[in-house]
């Protein structure tokens, strides 16, 4: 993985770079994630909100309570409907990109999965990630 990395809409509408190494990597497989990404899972990409940057456009919101009560954020581009970030206002200072929105996802090394509870029965779960029912606690 090269920093700075970019990544966007599927229409170019949203364009954004980062410029430090990701927090983290992981999947979330909540209900929340599976409808809003429409697939099994949400391959996330948490950088902190200090090295992200938006170079081009403004993303629509969508806001739901998470299931901790906090705000959660959903950024995405209102012309072509993909989804690019999320914020949750339980941790203001993260930014967390949706792998799928990267120009290169390839380095994307998912190193969890969490809420394991809501996987779907038909997806093939890596089996040398380490799984959690819900979220893990800090």
């Amino acid at each position: 993985m090269a920093v700075p990395f970019t990544g966007g809409c599927a229409c170019g509408a949203i364009r954004y770079e980062c410029t430090a190494e990701p927090l983290y990597m992981g999947n979330c497989h909540c209900r929340d994630c599976q409808r809003a990404t429409g697939s099994a899972y949400f391959p996330a990409v948490g950088v902190t909100e200090a090295a992200f940057h938006l170079t081009t456009g403004t993303p629509a919101v969508y806001k739901k309570p998470a299931d901790s009560g906090h705000t959660m954020r959903r950024m995405f581009c209102a012309q072509c409907g993909s989804p690019v970030f999320l914020t949750n206002s339980a941790r203001e200072n993260l930014v967390v990109l949706y792998a799928g929105s990267l120009d290169d996802p390839s380095w994307v090394r998912p190193t969890r999965d969490i809420y394991t509870a809501s996987a779907q029965p038909w997806d093939h779960l890596d089996p040398t990630l380490p799984k959690f029912p819900q979220m893990p606690t800090r």
